[in-house]
């Protein structure tokens, strides 16, 4: 993968050397030699979770390093545990699509999320750290924010008491 951005902007740069060029006609011609269309993105968010250290959290539709590989964008997810009402909230931005575009599917801990409208294509896949009721799930879609809300579900400790005869 690096050799073709390596091979793709010496040859960009060579033309650009030239005392005569048409800078569209550059851009117009790079942008044309992937299947994918923009926009590409790839960002970190970091918050601080419930027990003081920051968590880091990737998102974007390319990977550092990588050629995007498909026009679907990976929303942003913020995952949100509220122990004193005992729930566990997802919050996606999924702008430019309808409500019923949003398809959720919870599968083993994970929820794939995932929506489209016209050009507006999201899906990404978000594990759940903690056990929650798949069947108390409710969702809510406004101004482009799905909210996504489960009951915590209490596990009770593992393993059985023996008795010393």
């Amino acid at each position: 993968m690096t050799m073709f951005f390596d091979s793709e902007f010496d040859r960009i740069f060579k033309r650009m050397s030239n005392s005569f060029f048409n800078i569209d006609d550059i851009f117009e011609e790079f942008k044309g030699n992937g299947s994918a269309s923009g926009p590409f993105y790839y960002g970190y968010t970091m918050t601080v979770g419930p027990d003081g250290k920051p968590v880091v959290k990737e998102y974007g539709n390319v990977k550092p390093g990588l050629l995007p590989t498909s026009d679907t964008r990976e929303p942003i997810v913020d995952t949100i545990v509220d122990e004193k009402v005992k729930v566990v909230k997802l919050i996606a931005e999924m702008p430019g699509v309808e409500k019923t575009d949003v398809k959720i599917v919870v599968e083993n801990k994970t929820v794939n999320l995932s929506a489209e409208h016209d050009e507006k294509k999201y899906h990404v896949r978000v594990p759940l750290k903690h056990k929650v009721d798949e069947n108390s799930a409710k969702a809510s879609y406004k101004n482009g924010i799905l909210q996504l809300v489960f009951k915590l579900v209490e596990e009770k400790a593992k393993g059985k008491t023996v008795e010393v005869e």
